[in-house]
């Protein structure tokens, strides 16, 4: 009797034999193409033109955030119209990335200082601002060029950077930086925790500065053109920080507690000067325009300036003096501020308000008599000499008599109507209200000027204008 499974697979070295290298074929294939993916999965097929793919070979990795999401399949040269050259990819990648949002940008990058390369992508938003699916590469579609930014930077750009100056100033900074956070892990602690307010505010800040009307990218390319314009006058900068180091350590010698106090008192002077320039902004118009208006004076206090300095110079020790007035003065103000504060001072002042309102028109007839005609001045000159003369019993008034001409109707006797010839001197001349240059007359003194015309009858003010001369009063004055 034959024992059972004599016929078995484990008993036929030749089935064994097939399994086992059935076996080491399938693995040596999928070991040969473990580079272009798994055979019989699916994949999500585009293309990429990018400025080169230096160093760059089928196979390669195509990284999504870090994770590797596909392979290089295929490297193409394509030639351009203007004759410049690019490099096609074709990338096989995994679904699960498909549809690849046309925003996205990718670069070639060091994968190792040995020169091995894959192609980074950055996604670009999968939503539009409206909530709309943003549109996507299909399978077959071509990323184009613009796309591939930034520009790579290769690892031998990055270590020629290094060289001696950048390698020693290396060293200083971090010999400097070292000793300056030697020692101080509890301050770091304590900074870091109060970074986290900070970096909660800072988002509104950051999101302002990233938006497209902000315009941050035209700041730099500004610097630049900034830069390359102030190049010329960098040794007089280089002066100017000279200048500075020197100028910052004589305010050294102040800073505490001086520069220390105004810093710490600023933000109330701030304050005070914030609410203060709102009220002093008319005061601040109006100074303006009186210093324009004094421009002329202060142009012709030019000429006075000496004068003015022999003034100061003697006005100075008077000044001084004044001193022991003003103490003298104090009770003379304290009466003053009694009588202001007496309840009876402001009716008294109304009513000279309203007494000095009722004459204001008299005043204003009456000041051209004295301002153009002198009256008064030449009345009390007169009037002390009308009884300058006289005897030793006293003086007496002097006077002539001037005998009246004849004729009808003359100043010797009643009349029925103005004297009015025959003769030559027998005519009326009368002016009773001359002109002074009061409110309504012409600006001259015609009592003192006015002409005699003499065989005619002349009633009321004489036609033109007489002028202003009159006789002046002069007082001497003994020096």
């Amino acid at each position: 009797m034959k024992r059972r499974g004599a016929n078995s697979i484990a008993a036929n070295p030749v089935l064994i034999g097939a399994a086992t290298t059935l076996v080491v074929v399938v693995a040596v294939f999928l070991a040969y193409n473990a580079n272009n993916g798994l055979p019989f999965v699916p994949t999500y097929e585009v293309k990429a033109d990018v400025p080169s793919a230096a160093n760059l070979v089928r196979g390669n990795d195509v990284r999504l955030g870090g994770a590797r999401v596909g392979v290089v399949e295929e490297i193409a040269p394509v030639k351009h119209a203007d004759g410049s050259v690019s490099a096609l990819l074709t990338m096989k990648l995994q679904t699960n990335v498909k549809p690849l949002p046309k925003s996205s940008t990718l670069i070639i990058r060091s994968k190792s200082a040995l020169g091995l390369k894959y192609v980074e992508i950055t996604e670009g938003p999968r939503k539009l601002p409206d909530g709309r699916a943003a549109p996507g590469f299909a399978s077959g579609d071509t990323i184009p060029e613009a796309n591939a930014t930034p520009e790579p930077v290769e690892i031998d750009q990055v270590f020629n950077t290094f060289d001696e100056p950048t390698r020693v100033a290396s060293r200083k900074n971090l010999l400097e930086f070292g000793g300056g956070l030697a020692g101080r892990g509890t301050q770091l602690n304590f900074a870091l925790q109060d970074f986290n307010p900070l970096l909660l505010n800072l988002t509104k800040v950051m999101r302002y500065l990233s938006d497209s009307q902000t315009d941050l990218k035209s700041l730099f390319p500004a610097l630049e053109r900034a830069a390359s314009i102030v190049a010329p006058v960098a040794e007089t900068q280089a002066r100017l920080f000279v200048n500075l180091d020197i100028t910052f350590g004589a305010l050294a010698e102040v800073a505490r507690p001086f520069i220390q106090d105004s810093i710490a008192e600023a933000p109330e002077t701030l304050d005070v000067a914030v609410e203060s320039f709102r009220v002093q902004r008319p005061f601040l118009a109006n100074a303006e325009g009186l210093f324009r208006e004094l421009r002329p004076g202060v142009r012709a206090l030019r000429i006075a300036a000496p004068t003015l300095a022999s003034a100061l110079e003697v006005g100075t020790p008077t000044l001084i003096r004044s001193q022991a007035l003003n103490r003298r003065l104090i009770p003379l103000f304290r009466a003053v501020e009694r009588f202001a504060l007496n309840p009876l001072v402001p009716v008294g002042i109304r009513d000279l308000t309203q007494t000095a309102q009722i004459l204001n028109p008299i005043v204003a007839g009456l000041k051209p008599e004295q301002t153009v005609c002198n009256y008064l001045s030449l009345w009390f000159r007169n009037v002390a000499s009308l009884l300058s003369e006289g005897d030793a019993n006293g003086t007496w008034q002097r006077f002539i008599i001037i005998a009246t001409p004849s004729g009808p109707n003359n100043e010797g006797g009643p009349s029925s109507a103005p004297a009015n010839g025959p003769g030559r001197d027998n005519h009326l001349h009368t002016n009773p209200y001359p002109n002074v240059g009061a409110p309504g007359e012409t600006a001259e003194c015609e009592a003192a000027n006015e002409p005699f015309a003499a065989g005619q009858t002349v009633i009321g003010n004489t036609p033109g204008n007489q002028g202003t001369n009159t006789e002046k009063t002069v007082v001497d004055r003994a020096r």
